[in-house]
């Protein structure tokens, strides 16, 4: 079952990965086609301002004004073109689904054929030596360039092999045929240039992907452990998470369970504002969680004014139960300071037990929570509600005692103590 439970996770990490990477590539998608519109645009305008300002210019160029209104008629409406594209790749979006790949090859062609056009109007308006010098055919590179956005190699090597066949086409169809061997060595280095720039688009893209995939596994990790262990995981503890990795199988481990809670806080409240209270128990938690990370303790939960703290879990731990009394006493000392500097001293109770849990992630396929389950940490609750009666801070069962052997020797024992939940009394030691 738990091998089952392993592979939907597994299955539903790469989902989520897939779709991700997905909405990544995406959006690199539009800001390609923002590049496209924006350098289209600046194209327009400065044919624009030529024709209105210089407009003898554009007579030596196209010989009749005719023509530069088509290129700005052919420009305007690639644009309106590409803000078409935009707002289908944001529904795709906002759908969660891929654009298809037949879709990617048709806009890749027709982009791409925007210099072709224009440059065979440029070579019946100027001729075909002047127009496949002039700029026209290093227009195609801005396709190629651009095409590294789309994150994919064999649509950047097509964009390239489009450019460079239809400038190799075009030059083989307007150039005289006289046989002139060098102008057919140029023409084909032009264009297997043109190729090759596509194809090293494509390696740029592949090489932006990986990053891409990199970073979104990194996202995915930390997302994983928040998701487990909730929003109370400091940075160090999620770098070693992702380090170590956590398993979603769950196991039997013998661990150190905490219960924090503080004494008297609902009554205290209740003469103090909802935001006094929260900024209260913020600044307590913050002093209280520092000392227990210190001691490689984690916070599994936090229930109201109190909280579920782990030694063993999910880090293996040696000497759980001295790591755990050790971070017990800095937090009872912690409160004295904190204490000391506030006019809202609070007192706290603290109950440790040892022994084997059930340790894993659990909960629904929408929501997991790495946790705990079984008799060590019903007791340990039980345990620390015991410091109410005796009036105590901190309380450890006999596990914990004995673990403790030679190195603690202020532990005071409370005798055989009725605990709720138990038949039989058990026995409770007081520390400090």
């Amino acid at each position: 079952m738990s091998w089952w439970r392993g592979r939907s996770e597994e299955a539903e990490a790469s989902a989520e990965f897939s779709r991700a990477l997905m909405r990544e590539m995406l959006l690199t998608q539009q800001l390609r086609v923002k590049v496209l519109i924006v350098t289209a645009s600046v194209f327009l305008v400065l044919l624009s301002l030529i024709d209105i300002f210089e407009p003898e210019v554009a007579e030596r160029v196209w010989h009749t004004g005719r023509r530069a209104f088509l290129i700005q008629a052919i420009l305007l409406s690639f644009i309106l073109f590409e803000w078409w594209v935009y707002s289908q790749v944001a529904l795709y979006l906002k759908r969660d689904r891929d654009v298809p790949p037949l879709r990617r090859y048709i806009g890749a062609f027709i982009e791409t054929s925007l210099p072709s056009v224009v440059l065979i109007m440029q070579i019946h308006s100027m001729g075909a030596d002047k127009a496949l010098g002039f700029v026209m055919p290093f227009a195609y590179f801005i396709f190629v360039i651009s095409s590294t956005l789309r994150l994919d190699f064999w649509l950047s090597a097509f964009t390239g092999f489009v450019a460079a066949a239809e400038l190799f086409a075009i030059a083989m169809h307007y150039r005289p045929s006289d046989g002139v061997e060098p102008e057919l060595y140029f023409d084909v280095a032009r264009s297997v240039t043109i190729l090759i720039c596509g194809v090293l688009a494509g390696a740029v893209g592949v090489q932006l992907r990986r990053q891409f995939v990199a970073s979104i596994l990194a996202a995915t990790a930390r997302d994983r452990v928040t998701s487990l262990f909730g929003q109370h995981v400091s940075p160090q503890v999620v770098e070693r998470l992702m380090a170590e990795g956590t398993s979603g199988a769950s196991d039997l481990r013998k661990v150190a369970v905490m219960f924090v809670d503080f004494r008297g806080f609902t009554a205290a409240a209740r003469s103090r504002t909802p935001q006094q209270v929260v900024d209260r128990l913020d600044g307590a938690f913050a002093v209280l969680v520092e000392s227990l990370e210190a001691r490689g303790g984690i916070v599994n939960k936090f229930l109201g004014d109190g909280f579920l703290a782990l030694f063993g879990a999910p880090f293996e731990t040696q000497d759980a139960a001295h790591h755990a009394v050790a971070a017990g006493r800095e937090m009872l000392a912690a409160m004295t300071r904190v204490n000391a500097a506030s006019d809202w001293p609070l007192r706290i109770g603290i109950g440790i037990h040892l022994g084997e849990v059930v340790a894993g992630n659990i909960g629904s396929p929408r929501r997991k929570e790495y946790t705990v389950i079984g008799d060590t940490v019903n007791f340990a609750s039980r345990l620390e509600a015991l410091n109410k009666e005796f009036d105590s801070q901190l309380l450890i069962s006999s596990e914990v005692r004995a673990a403790l052997g030679e190195a603690v020797r202020d532990a005071r024992s409370l005798g055989e103590v009725p605990v709720r939940g138990y038949d039989r009394p058990v026995e409770v030691w007081q520390l400090g």
